[in-house]
């Protein structure tokens, strides 16, 4: 039991870590400024985050077939130190591209192989509501980074060179206390958990198909790329319309951001009450439809009120409609669940699309052509109830 809490204990660490991804939102906002880009191109690094999830998501669940869990989230963790390291050396176009890279492929490897791994650690339970758990802590470490960047902005910590970079410091040395922690603490890999014979790659990549032609996994594969979509699309506009709609300065309006995750990590917290106490077609239902209302509220708000409803609204909403479409496939194939987390995964790439199609809309229209963008996510999940048991 006391090794079960420790190896419990290095896993949701390895979830805080998961959650410095969320920084590329903000991060992307005061390199705009810094290096004064448009909205197209500065979304193009939130969007090169997560394009690698594209990449490395179906290798990573062939390496754990190879090597196990816990060494593929050493791995990811090893990268993600690395890419948290490169901008305290600079701010120039060349490392933040490469930073957010490492980041993405780090993040890609890590939810690929962790996600999994919760079942070699937890026993019994309900998957969705021990992931949401997950996804809270998750969120804290997401809702942290605009106010250490704000604080660092602000602060005296420009005298130091790092200015607003400073998140990447405190990140760094969390990063490598997490790593150290899970290298030391030993965890047993159930049956389901432990490695498989290997096989060809033109094997492997021919299960994929055929999951996919599972209607469950193909169409959970679409939610959880609305659901990223939606998640980077507010992280990087949402302080964009309280700037263009408010007239706000970006320290003032990065407040927008945090506001998103706080109301994530409170929703990712409740959820994994409620989806204990409530049926999830239930509960995923009411998700969607606060999401619905958030579009509404921030394709006509104008005032401070309306528009933080609308970001706190979305916050909530969006926060356990992973962890609903990741259980739905995993525990939809129970023999295959390296490989289903694998495409799920995949399905972040969603927080490639979207931004990119959102910075070329707000540069057309405005930040209310990127909201747009979003409810094209939101009508999708409505589709997704009635598939839900």
């Amino acid at each position: 039991m006391k090794t079960n809490r420790i190896a419990t204990i290095s896993v949701m660490l390895c979830f805080f870590v998961m959650g410095f991804v969320d920084l590329v939102g903000i991060a992307s906002n005061y390199v705009k400024a810094d290096l004064q880009l448009s909205d197209s191109t500065a979304n193009i690094f939130p969007s090169l985050v997560f394009f690698w999830f594209l990449l490395f998501s179906v290798p990573t669940g062939m390496l754990m077939n190879k090597i196990g869990r816990k060494k593929t989230v050493l791995i990811s963790l090893t990268i993600t130190v690395l890419s948290l390291l490169l901008p305290l050396f600079g701010e120039t176009f060349a490392i933040t591209l490469t930073a957010f890279s490492l980041l993405g492929i780090g993040n890609a490897i890590m939810q690929t192989s962790l996600n999994p791994l919760v079942t070699a650690v937890v026993n019994g339970g309900n998957l969705a509501a021990t992931l949401t758990f997950g996804q809270f802590v998750k969120a804290i470490a997401s809702f942290l980074a605009p106010y250490l960047a704000m604080w660092g902005a602000t602060a005296m910590l420009p005298t130091f060179g790092l200015n607003w970079r400073i998140l990447f410091a405190i990140y760094l040395i969390v990063g490598l206390f997490t790593t150290t922690i899970l290298w030391v603490t030993p965890i047993t890999e159930c049956d389901e958990c432990s490695t498989k014979p290997h096989s060809s790659i033109t094997q492997q990549l021919s299960e994929y198909r055929q999951l996919l032609r599972e209607p469950i996994v193909l169409l959970s594969f679409f939610c959880i790329m609305c659901h990223v979509g939606i998640d980077v699309g507010t992280n990087t506009t949402a302080p964009k319309l309280l700037m263009e709609r408010l007239g706000m300065s970006l320290n003032d309006a990065a407040f927008a951001t945090s506001l998103y995750f706080i109301f994530r990590t409170i929703g990712s917290f409740s959820g994994s009450f409620f989806l204990r106490v409530l049926k999830t077609r239930t509960f995923f239902s009411i998700s969607v439809a606060l999401m619905a209302l958030s579009m509404i509220g921030m394709f006509i708000g104008h005032d401070i009120w309306t528009l933080y409803t609308a970001i706190a609204l979305i916050g909530y909403g969006n926060s356990n409609i992973f962890s609903i479409c990741f259980a739905t496939a995993l525990q939809s194939m129970p023999a295959k669940q390296n490989e289903v987390s694998g495409l799920m995964i995949m399905g972040l790439f969603g927080g490639t699309l979207f931004p990119l199609a959102m910075g070329i809309a707000a540069d057309a229209t405005g930040q209310a052509g990127a909201v747009a963008i979003m409810s094209v996510g939101v009508v999708y999940l409505f589709t997704y109830i009635l598939k839900l048991k």
